[in-house]
């Protein structure tokens, strides 16, 4: 074979391998479809943060600040007396501060304010207005109650329920837009979670007390929801 044969053939050769190894420009891209969806549980919260503080006027800021430890005893015995565990009951800040009487654009000093202000736990949350009446008795008018919001302490089963119902959610939608287009979805490529699991405002319910004059936290509903993107080829 002589050269210029020789250099012939390879260059064929050469074009055919191209050929078959490099893509067509006319092939089909790949199609694909995403969706956006959501999914939604409520559930009934398990669980109430309590917020309260001690708090007492001294002539000293020594002697207020004896004063709020006592209240602060007398409530954390209460708590612990109402199964309340020492890891729920925390202290989340304890200031000193000068009380004045103002009178005719004058101030006065007065004597010193002394408080300590706790966040605590009900883990049953049945039980969170037996927990308030409990510690306003031992801590007399000497306890200011701030606040209780029931939250979902344990989420998990709420987390998943509302996992699951935002892929249902987008696998109908994906189905939907694949009718609409006449194509089928083939399998799923990606899917990818874009937030954490959200509590919502909680929808308010109505508890029932055994006594008229007990204290009832109602509990009412929370959301817990759960966004996807889901991306599916088709067919």
């Amino acid at each position: 074979m002589t050269t210029r044969k020789r250099i012939s053939a390879i260059a064929a050769l050469t074009i055919a391998l191209a050929a078959v190894i490099a893509p067509s420009a006319h092939a089909a891209s790949p199609r694909y479809i995403t969706v956006n969806s959501q999914g939604s549980v409520k559930v009934v919260p398990d669980a109430v943060r309590i917020s309260a503080t001690s708090t007492n006027v001294g002539a000293t800021s020594k002697e207020a600040l004896a004063a709020t430890a006592k209240t602060s005893a007398a409530v954390r015995a209460a708590l612990l007396a109402a199964k309340i565990d020492k890891k729920d009951i925390a202290t989340q800040s304890i200031s000193i501060n000068p009380e004045y009487k103002y009178e005719n654009n004058t101030s006065t000093l007065i004597g010193y304010r002394a408080s300590q202000s706790f966040t605590i736990v009900v883990r049953a949350a049945s039980t969170a207005g037996d927990v308030i009446d409990s510690i306003v008795a031992a801590g007399g008018d000497s306890l200011q109650l701030n606040g209780a919001t029931p939250f979902v302490l344990d989420n998990a089963k709420a987390t998943t329920a509302a996992r699951t119902a935002a892929v249902k959610n987008a696998r109908s939608k994906a189905s939907s837009y694949a009718s609409l287009l006449g194509v089928k979805l083939g399998k799923v490529t990606y899917l990818i979670e874009n937030s954490s699991p959200t509590p919502y405002v909680p929808v308010m319910a109505v508890a029932k007390s055994e006594s008229a004059d007990a204290t009832v936290v109602d509990l009412g509903e929370q959301e817990v929801s759960v966004s996807v993107t889901v991306k599916w080829s088709l067919l």
